[in-house]
């Protein structure tokens, strides 16, 4: 509510946002789905902030070569069964270079994860600034932001990052540079015309109008009263941006214009491996597998989240009814609320 409409609260009363976010955390508990997604995620993002620590309990790091390990006569596939998995080099080593794959698997992480919520963070500030100051300002600047988003929502992504990360010159850090491009090229498009949309509406509830009337400027009525409500679709929209983000780093990588070596990451190894899925598969499935992991992971997770702000909105990846799923979701909202009702009576009582 706000703050120019004075309102008096019963003692003990909890907050409505409070109240919201116990609910949120209900019913994402009731989905096994989010749950198990939410722990790799969880998993993926410890191995990426512990890859020094993971390498050096290994011995090894990604960049070393170790030529010794391949055989140079058989165009340099590794020595050994397996890739050359040995208690020195867990997961075996790279064809023709031997470095060791843990290590670049590891520190790959960290790109191809840091690189994604970079670009993340980038689109939601273009995308929440733009579509508060589309639906806030006057007709002009409205038209102007919302032409510019169709502009960017109408380019070829791919064709655009391939053009920009061309030029650019190579002392500039890669990952910074990918991370930068995908983030201001795709995707804050569609969060800025949400957003504008959502608060065309926002702007016309009373706690609103009476703080414009209070003489509240943009700023502080964006702040302040439009923030909080749209919280739940920047987050929804969000979750989903970063598994999209991962894919189009990978594939930037895969074409050869991502991350440069040294610098390991999950879609240069793919390009790497391209033509040694024969004599050193592990080299092509390891990469491909974790991309494969995370991205599963982090789209269900974002459909869940979703369902779990607006359970009006059915999942969109579920099978069948979920009639059951959606009963029994129900059936706990309303056992929980019955007993937070018999809770607040017994306080009021005492």
């Amino acid at each position: 509510m706000s703050e120019a409409v004075l309102a008096v609260e019963a003692p003990g009363a909890s907050a409505p946002g409070a109240s919201g976010a116990r609910q949120f955390w209900r019913r994402l508990r009731t989905q096994r789905a989010a749950l198990v997604a939410a722990a790799v995620v969880a998993l993926l993002v410890l191995i990426a902030l512990a890859a020094p620590l993971l390498t050096a309990l290994e011995g090894q790091d990604p960049t070393t070569y170790h030529p010794s390990l391949v055989d140079s006569a058989r165009g340099g596939v590794p020595i050994g069964p397996l890739g050359g998995i040995s208690g020195d080099h867990w997961l075996g080593v790279e064809p023709q270079t031997g470095r060791d794959l843990f290590a670049r698997l590891t520190y790959g992480a960290r790109v191809s994860l840091g690189v994604a919520l970079a670009a993340t963070v980038v689109q939601v500030l273009l995308g929440v600034v733009l579509g508060v100051v589309a639906g806030l300002g006057n007709r002009w600047l409205d038209l102007a932001v919302t032409r510019i988003a169709d502009i960017f929502l109408s380019v070829p992504l791919m064709v655009i990052a391939l053009a920009l990360l061309a030029i650019v010159p190579t002392s500039f850090p890669r990952p910074v540079l990918v991370a930068l491009v995908v983030g201001l090229v795709a995707g804050w498009g569609t969060l800025a015309k949400m957003v504008r949309a959502q608060t065309l509406t926002l702007k016309q509830l009373d706690h609103v109008s009476a703080a414009r009337l209070s003489g509240w400027g943009a700023a502080r009525i964006a702040r302040r009263e439009l923030l909080p409500g749209l919280a739940a679709p920047v987050i929804t929209y969000s979750a989903l941006l970063i598994p999209q983000n991962i894919t189009v780093e990978a594939a930037l990588s895969f074409l050869g214009v991502g991350v440069k070596p040294p610098t390991p990451s999950w879609g240069q190894m793919l390009t790497a491996a391209d033509v040694w899925y024969q004599a050193a598969p592990q080299y092509l499935l390891l990469p491909a597998g974790a991309l494969f992991v995370t991205v599963l992971a982090l789209t269900v997770l974002g459909d869940d989240v979703r369902t779990a702000l607006d359970p009006r909105a059915a999942s969109r990846l579920s099978i069948g009814t979920g009639r059951k799923r959606e009963a029994k979701a129900a059936r706990g909202e309303a056992k929980a609320a019955r007993g937070e009702a018999k809770a607040a009576k017994g306080g009021g009582a005492a």
